[in-house]
């Protein structure tokens, strides 16, 4: 346990062993395409294989990938951290293809393997929905037939794809996931459409990687200003592995401007601020705060809520050693708010 409370873990991430682990939960012709293409695997749009940060070195096998069985996952997180419930967020490139039939064949397949070998087997276990993001025809599709399974509790889809979030064309996948009451989770990744900086494609993989955040802020500012939040009052967005000690700053310009020029997006009448409060959630995991206390705590402070931030540990990747993966210093009554009552309410499924 943490703190003696058994948490809500939100983005824990299984892999898919190999594509072989997919063949049987596709339609037969999406089985023999792949096979006689010869398509390779889909799984290191976020996480390559061989980086430290795939995976934390006493949770990485001696053969095969990490958190591949349900055991590894069971031995390694599950039982030790006490875990009361896990959301499983599987970061299988479906949205890789450019041709949206296969997009939605890989993403129904990867939803399947995981209601089957995951969710029939351990009660634990929750999942979010993937969707083929290159159709919203398809991704609302694929979000009607699994909606009626309790199991899956949000839809996810990557912060890096063709277009920006917030453009109109994604809206039916907002509607659905409103209708139907679940969450849209963004998180860290890429399609690679474009290149993952505003000014060019990067050489190594540590750029990559650290402009992820600026990818986040500039969707943020897509749902805001081209008006989702107030076309879908009741629907959240969860940032995973966004990181947030950027979000006051953020907020802190967003609204200054927007002051300025309400003129160009009059659709937005209430401050930035309150709309991010009221719909927007952030996964612990990664922490990308100061060590001190005293400064962890002010970063909470210009938040300006304690309803912001859902606990996570990104298993199995290599963001924290040990098994504290809070910051140091959280008073008691914030720890239950990251760890259980932030999730149960963001998550009207758990």
């Amino acid at each position: 346990m943490i703190r003696g409370l058994k948490p809500i873990d939100c983005d824990v991430h299984p892999s898919v062993p190999g594509l072989k682990s997919l063949l049987p939960y596709m339609e037969p012709y999406w089985a023999d395409t792949l096979v006689q293409r010869g398509m390779h695997e889909l799984d290191t749009i976020s996480y390559p294989d061989n980086s430290p940060l795939t995976a934390r070195a006493d949770w990485r096998p001696e053969n095969g990938k990490p958190a591949a069985t349900l055991e590894q996952v069971q031995s390694q997180l599950l039982d030790p951290f006490s875990i009361d419930t896990a959301i499983l967020n599987c970061l299988y490139g479906v949205q890789l293809p450019f041709s949206e039939d296969m997009g939605a064949a890989y993403a129904r397949a990867v939803n399947d393997w995981i209601a089957k070998e995951w969710l029939d087997r351990d009660p634990r276990l929750r999942a979010s929905i993937l969707i083929p993001v290159q159709s919203a025809e398809l991704a609302v599709a694929e979000i009607e037939r699994l909606a009626g399974d309790k199991r899956f509790v949000q839809v996810m889809t990557l912060v890096a794809g063709e277009t920006m979030l917030g453009r109109r064309h994604h809206w039916p996948i907002y509607e659905a996931a409103e209708r139907l009451g679940l969450p849209i989770a963004i998180h860290a990744g890429s399609s690679y459409r474009n290149p993952p900086t505003p000014v060019g494609w990067s050489s190594y993989y540590i750029e990559d990687y650290v402009a992820q955040a600026t990818t986040f802020q500039s969707q943020l500012a897509s749902l805001l200003a081209e008006g989702v939040f107030r076309k879908f009052p009741d629907l959240k967005f969860v940032m995973l592995e966004s990181r947030f000690t950027w979000l006051p700053g953020f907020l802190w310009r967003f609204k200054l401007y927007w002051r300025g020029l309400t003129m160009d997006i009059p659709w937005v009448d209430l401050s930035p601020v309150e709309i991010v409060q009221n719909q927007v959630r952030f996964s612990l995991t990664p922490f990308d705060g100061p060590e001190d206390t005293a400064d962890i705590l002010k970063i909470f402070e210009h938040l300006g809520s304690d309803e912001l931030v859902l606990f996570s540990t990104d298993y199995p990747h290599w963001q924290f050693d040990g098994d504290d993966p809070l910051p140091p210093g959280l008073p008691d009554d914030l720890v239950r708010k990251i760890l259980v009552d932030n999730p149960r309410q963001t998550y009207a499924r758990l």
